[in-house]
């Protein structure tokens, strides 16, 4: 962490901006939890989401940014590979009109990526700032558990509104959220909240509540951290049924207490975003935007801009889900062969 502020504190002396925005991208939130298992990505997917339903005239994006785990895709209902503009800028999935980027896109179902730290920076930097976002309101990225590598360059290079730290109530998991906090304020990104994920089980036989991580853990560490928790949610089969099934419970179950714990939440990301977006921080000197990416040469001809996605699945017959594909009246591609994942990482350099 010193060798990145040391490094951010460079680049400002020498005039190059410390924070990019991202072209088209009023807003970033980030989901993060310093711990695997405590329900990140849920809430993550369920918060983008509920940001659509309860503010429909927004543009609402996610990005998964766990490059070693993508969920989002099974999450979102959603796979086969981003088309690619004449730019080579990837044209992000859509469902539940969130428009979604992950590495799970660019990956085989199965594959497992044995990658090193550098290549990890490049795949994030190319999901950043080489998606044909469009015009978006709030993006908001899952954060990869830690805070390691891939948390500092999204913390250092991105023009952030605002975290969102989850975590269970158990003191373990809470010792890892002070450190999520304490990482965010270190590199001057406000941190909105935290939120008390599992929180109660209802007993659903009886309905007497039973706090299995403790109770109201996250409002101790939040007094003592000096922010507040955004909301509470229960532990509730649903919520990891519905999520496995690619239909979140926010749309799924719209009007279950789960769901709308879910679009409080929203209500209360949106309602601390700042007024203006972020902008681009440079130092005495002006700095030229970063270059757009080229086009290889030994590329296969370019998708039209804008292109239909790939493929989605089938969603749940409760479900209506819409993907550009939807949209345009095209039919949906076949999943591509195996040997199209490997060209498509190739032309994106990855």
């Amino acid at each position: 962490l010193r060798r990145a502020l040391a490094t951010q504190a460079a680049r400002a002396a020498r005039g190059l901006p410390s924070r990019w925005p991202i072209a088209g991208v009023d807003h970033v939130v980030v989901v993060s939890s310093a711990k695997g298992g405590v329900g990140k990505s849920t809430t993550a997917v369920n918060l983008a989401i509920a940001m659509k339903l309860v503010a429909p005239d927004k543009s609402i994006a996610l990005l998964d940014a766990d490059v070693y785990g993508p969920s989002v895709p099974r999450m979102m209902n959603l796979q086969g590979q981003p088309a690619l503009t004449e730019k080579n800028f990837m044209v992000p999935l859509e469902n539940y009109n969130v428009k979604c980027m992950s590495m799970g896109f660019l990956v085989e179902d199965d594959a497992a990526l044995v990658w090193r730290g550098l290549m990890v920076i490049s795949a994030i930097e190319k999901m950043l700032y080489q998606v044909a976002w469009g015009k978006t309101d709030v993006l908001v990225i899952d954060m990869p558990p830690g805070t390691g590598d891939t948390q500092l360059t999204i913390a250092q290079r991105l023009a952030i509104s605002g975290a969102v730290i989850v975590s269970t109530p158990q003191d373990v998991a809470l010792q890892d959220a002070r450190r999520g906090v304490r990482m965010f304020r270190a590199v001057d990104i406000p941190v909105m909240g935290i939120v008390q994920n599992m929180s109660v089980f209802h007993c659903p036989s009886c309905q007497q509540a039973t706090h299995i991580f403790g109770n109201d853990g996250c409002a101790k560490a939040a007094a003592d951290m000096g922010t507040e928790v955004l909301a509470d949610i229960p532990l509730h089969a649903a919520i990891c049924s519905t999520s496995d099934a690619g239909a979140p419970i926010v749309v799924s179950q719209p009007g279950s207490p789960q769901a709308d714990a879910y679009k409080a939440l929203a209500r209360n990301v949106l309602a601390r975003l700042p007024k203006e977006p972020p902008r681009a921080t440079p130092g005495p000197r002006a700095a030229a935007a970063p270059p757009a990416p080229q086009a290889s040469q030994s590329a296969s001809k370019a998708a039209p801009d804008p292109a239909p996605c790939a493929s989605k699945a089938a969603p749940p017959p409760a479900v209506q889900s819409v993907t550009q594909a939807d949209r345009t009246g095209e039919p949906a591609e076949a999943s591509a062969p195996v040997s199209a994942w490997a060209a498509l990482r190739k032309r994106l350099n990855l």
